[in-house]
């Protein structure tokens, strides 16, 4: 499975879709990749002969031959299809205008300083930038969960940041960084001064320190739905109905929720998977 994003200005859309779309089908790839004026965010799945492949023939493309990728291990069944879609945004965060992650975003700190941070006891807060059920499975040492249902909400949550985080220097982190860039900028345009990205996510750390600094395991948007990278790991979610430690996420049965949540099979077996 390989990740990837960059914000930088696409000005044909439509274009890059049709060439990218020829690319992935001529692999075999199937994943969801999304485009737009601001830049790419994609996640593909394939053999690691296409997939390398791929890669070899789209870095070509001058605009995104710097891009960092990550892999991991995928299952040959991580999604059902290929979608590649136009959008406003590569994430959906509906921020102003000015928060545009090209012109200023926090400075990226590396795997290798972050776990620095960590070995001198360093004071500093790691603010999660994904989505609470996420949080729930897995996450840093260290880190708070602002309460995030959707990206957007950050803007009504910077109060509970900053008091969360008492003007301690601040680290955002999300699954591969893509987030982060956005994230990151807002909090600076709202006045937070001592702020960094980690650069490549939670799986560019996970995969360098695999079991270190880092609780329980990493969700993912894909039908694996959490992933690991090896090491010894403590796990720490729990079960929604019978707080049972448990990694397994089910979809609310109910049509009116539908809402990903952490229960164990026992539970599903007893009750069923709605909540």
């Amino acid at each position: 499975v390989l990740l990837f994003y960059k914000y930088i200005t696409v000005s044909d859309p439509e274009a890059l879709k049709r060439t990218y779309q020829v690319l992935c089908e001529k692999y075999n790839l199937k994943g969801r990749t999304i485009i737009a004026e601001e830049g790419i965010n994609s996640t593909l799945e394939g053999t690691v002969e296409d997939t390398e492949s791929f890669l070899k023939e789209f870095l070509i493309d001058a605009r995104f031959s710097d891009m960092q990728i990550k892999r991991s291990k995928g299952d040959g069944d991580s999604f059902p299809r290929l979608s590649i879609k136009i959008r406003k945004e590569i994430v959906a965060t509906q921020f102003p205008k000015e928060i545009d992650p090209s012109v200023a975003t926090a400075p990226h700190l590396k795997p290798e300083e972050l776990k620095s941070w960590y070995e001198t006891d360093k004071d500093f807060v790691i603010v999660d930038m994904r989505n609470s059920y996420e949080f729930e499975s897995g996450h840093f040492k260290k880190s708070i969960d602002p309460g995030m249902d959707a990206s957007r909400e950050l803007p009504t949550l910077i109060n509970k940041i900053k008091e969360e985080t008492k003007d301690k220097t601040i680290l955002t982190v999300c699954t591969g960084g893509v987030r982060c860039e956005k994230m990151s900028a807002y909090l600076m345009h709202e006045g937070f001064k001592d702020v960094y990205q980690l650069d490549g996510g939670m799986h560019s750390y996970m995969e360098k320190y695999p079991g270190e600094d880092f609780l329980g395991t990493l969700f993912t948007f894909d039908n694996r739905l959490v992933m690991e990278f090896g090491g010894e790991r403590e796990v720490i979610g729990k079960c929604k109905r019978c707080t049972a430690p448990n990694e397994q996420y089910q979809n609310c049965a109910n049509a009116e929720c539908n809402m990903l949540f952490l229960i164990c099979d026992d539970c599903v077996s007893s009750e069923g998977p709605g909540f």
